[in-house]
């Protein structure tokens, strides 16, 4: 008998994370925008995680902020696709890190986010990326995310 693949839904909830519904948008914008196959999101900051990293954030606590904020996205992802299996490759994201001016680990803290998708879609999670350095971010938030995803049918639209 051959073992049952698990879905990136069991991989997050083995990882002891939960999907949520999506964050509500605090401006005039969309939290995504479907092309064809490709899903481009708006930036997702946290809720937990505020300050700036090498002041008030270290490492560690960025790369918890990043991996939070990629569960925010994959919500918006969820909520667009309705499972996460349809997601044929991450293609990119950036990552914005609310940082001091001497703070260059911005790379070290984007981990947080890239490693997980890496474990939720293994090679398919694999993705281009930059990481940069903000003076500041809405709400005082550690670090906001977005993302391009491809989907593997660009056909069909969960409701």
């Amino acid at each position: 008998m051959e073992p049952k693949l698990m879905t990136p839904e069991e991989k997050l909830q083995n990882l002891g994370l939960n999907l949520s519904p999506v964050r509500p948008a605090v401006g005039n914008y969309v939290s995504r925008v479907r092309v064809g196959n490709l899903i481009f999101t708006s930036g997702q900051g946290v809720d937990e995680f505020h300050g700036k990293l090498g002041r008030d954030l270290d490492v560690e606590e960025g790369y918890l902020a990043a991996r939070q904020s990629m569960v925010n996205l994959l919500n918006v992802l969820k909520a667009e696709v309705g499972e996460l299996s349809r997601i044929k490759r991450i293609v990119k994201i950036l990552g914005f890190v609310n940082s001091t001016e001497d703070f260059i680990d911005q790379p070290k803290v984007m981990n947080g986010a890239s490693d997980l998708l890496v474990e939720v879609f293994g090679d398919r999670g694999r993705h281009a990326r930059s990481a940069v350095g903000m003076a500041q971010l809405p709400g005082g938030t550690a670090i906001e995310i977005e993302m391009i995803v491809e989907l593997e049918d660009p056909l069909t639209k969960v409701e």
